[in-house]
């Protein structure tokens, strides 16, 4: 029976990848289209129907490419930092609170916040192998502003775990049934949204990739797969972002189509800033996240302690 368990498990771990990868592929699809019709003018409309089979031209194009590394660069860190970055990516929606045959345990918020950790090791690795200026610049700011932001992003969640006193994912859903979290703690929401913004490098805080001054980042030199692997791990991460934000704070998991209509909104958001927002200065970012969000966040986390005791 154990046997039987661990194939269902495997299996649905694989249907879940494909979906994420298929979901990810549509996604940036999505954000093409949205950017053209911001911006005026049509996006991807010659492939397929609609441009509906972009993504897959997009795919076979970029994994058909000939692999270049710089003669200088630290092979083997340089060539398998983004396969580490999509693992991790795809590890993540491990801890999806499916109701069968999957991975969920009473630990998901930490898993969570021990992923993307880790991610910020494949970023660092990824500029300084490259061995050049650009990508190590790219990846220091990369660092340091996931980092900066990691702190206040753990402090919002743990004002919802106080709410809920658990760090299982299922829980969030039973204590919203009444009112969302995002009612609840408005400005936290709003602090949330802004930190999962810069968690996944995205505009206004795209600054890992600011082409004025540092061409593209910390993937400069990365060309068609491995290329790829990061576009895909930066995508992935920004879907589970969103689902991150809809279980925690606009009503928890279901399995119904309002559920997956809040997930679109919410990533459609990251769109839509990407289109809107001009890019911050880089000491305006930190400013934000040292002398703005965590004051904010600790004083939030002080409140909720008081009102979970009261409400005891």
């Amino acid at each position: 029976m154990m046997m039987v368990d661990m194939m269902m498990v495997f299996l649905g771990g694989l249907i879940l990848i494909v979906g994420v990868l298929i979901g990810v592929a549509f996604l940036t699809l999505l954000e093409r289209k949205l950017l053209g019709y911001i911006q005026i003018r049509k996006g991807p409309n010659k492939v397929g129907l609609v441009g509906i089979l972009q993504p897959f031209s997009d795919a076979i194009k970029l994994f058909t490419k000939e692999q270049t590394y710089p003669s200088l660069s630290n092979y083997m860190s340089y060539y398998f930092s983004p396969v580490v970055s999509f693992i991790m990516s795809l590890l993540i929606w491990m801890i999806i609170p499916y109701y069968f045959n999957m991975i969920n345990f009473n630990l998901g918020v930490l898993f969570f916040l021990c992923c993307i950790s880790l991610g910020v090791y494949t970023v660092m690795v990824a500029g300084w192998a490259s061995n050049s200026n650009y990508t190590l610049l790219g990846g220091l700011r990369a660092v340091a502003q996931t980092i900066s932001y990691e702190v206040s992003l753990a402090l919002i969640l743990m004002s919802s775990l106080i709410m809920i006193m658990s760090f299982d994912l299922m829980m969030f859903s039973l204590y919203q049934d009444f009112m969302w979290f995002f009612i609840m703690m408005f400005p936290l929401g709003l602090c949330l949204m802004s930190s999962l913004l810069a968690e996944t490098n995205r505009t206004p805080f795209d600054f890992a990739e600011g082409e004025s001054e540092l061409v593209s980042g910390f993937n400069v030199e990365y060309s068609s797969g491995g290329f790829a692997l990061i576009f895909l791990a930066e995508y992935s991460s920004i879907l589970f972002m969103s689902l991150m934000f809809v279980l925690t704070f606009l009503g928890g998991f279901s399995l119904s189509v309002f559920f997956y209509l809040k997930l679109s909104l919410i990533s459609f958001l990251f769109i839509w800033v990407r289109g809107t927002l001009p890019r911050y200065r880089y000491d305006k970012l930190m400013y934000l996240a040292w002398k703005s969000y965590l004051p904010i966040s600790l004083n939030f986390l002080l409140f909720f302690m008081g009102f979970k005791i009261y409400l005891m």
